[in-house]
């Protein structure tokens, strides 16, 4: 009996491998080739690689002094988000343990609460820088964009569910300023 089985998982872990190195390719390729995310930055061109900065009618200048912020509230979003998963990881630990100690959760709480916050005063520093460069018309387009998106929850407002902050695979690896679908 079992001889008749082992060839047929070996061949069934080999395709299983094979499929999952198949998606890892295709998702590497397109990071590379296409950019990450839905507003690419540090292409080099003026030419404006992100919806939301399309829709609004952002100059290429305007574009040449917003994508370095763009990049760099990326780079911030991405550390934080990074953080704040490895936190509620150790939360859930310390909840999953045999007999949990309330004082360490409350404490993890506040950890975690203390991220949010760095992400909330990072989302509002890069608005308002943002709303340096934009024309009146563009920061009211902005604004009125954020005031939409907000009405549908906490994760329509952080952009978990097509907002204008999206992640790449809902793990914080991603977050990017700039994307928009269509209301």
């Amino acid at each position: 009996m079992w001889k008749k089985i082992v060839p047929l998982l070996i061949i069934l872990s080999v395709a299983l491998n094979l499929a999952f190195v198949g998606v890892w390719a295709a998702h590497s390729i397109r990071g590379r080739w296409f950019g990450r995310g839905p507003c690419r930055t540090g292409t080099g061109h003026s030419e404006i690689n992100c919806p939301l900065h399309r829709r609004l009618g952002a100059t290429p200048e305007q574009w040449k002094r917003i994508e370095p912020r763009v990049a760099e509230f990326r780079k911030s979003s991405q550390e934080i988000c990074a953080e704040g998963m490895r936190k509620r990881g150790e939360m859930i630990d310390l909840v999953a343990a045999p007999e949990p100690d309330r004082e360490a959760i409350a404490a993890k709480q506040e950890d975690i609460l203390d991220g949010q916050r760095r992400m909330q005063q990072l989302v509002i520093e890069h608005l308002l820088a943002e709303k340096e460069v934009l024309t009146p018309a563009q920061q009211k387009e902005l604004f009125d964009l954020l005031r939409r998106r907000s009405c549908g929850g906490p994760e329509r407002m952080m952009g978990l569910q097509s907002g204008l902050i999206q992640t790449d695979n809902m793990t914080c690896t991603g977050a990017v300023s700039g994307q928009h679908s269509n209301p």
